[in-house]
């Protein structure tokens, strides 16, 4: 019998680093994504917080990274997203945003990866 996919929230650095040069940004979410496609295939569902937020940003109208707007729907897009999910691949690098989903997931009771491997090895 095959396993149920899992709902996995990749968290790790979007903006952070990288003093909100949208190129470093980009390249931060390039990352993330690659780690998606890696759950992908692997036959679970990959969820990336800025793949709601970014647009639900332009909608809103933002100006930039860290106005009114961004601290308002970035981080609690994120916070709803992982009550929808079954664990959280946290990937390397310095993130408050991601450390705090990592701290959310664990109050909720989620699973916590540090590692692709652990995951695609279940």
């Amino acid at each position: 019998m095959k396993t149920k996919p899992l709902t996995i929230l990749i968290a790790g650095p979007y903006r952070s680093g990288t003093n909100d040069d949208p190129q470093l940004m980009q390249q931060n979410l390039d990352r993330l994504e690659a780690m998606g496609l890696a759950l992908f295939r692997a036959g679970h569902i990959p969820l990336i917080g800025e793949w709601l937020a970014l647009p639900l940003l332009k909608a809103a109208g933002s100006k930039k990274p860290g106005d009114d707007i961004y601290q308002e729907i970035s981080y609690r897009i994120a916070h709803r997203l992982i009550t929808k999910c079954d664990a959280v691949l946290r990937i390397n690098g310095e993130s408050k945003g991601a450390d705090n989903d990592v701290k959310v997931a664990r109050e909720l009771g989620l699973m916590i990866y540090y590692n692709l491997e652990d995951i695609i090895g279940n």
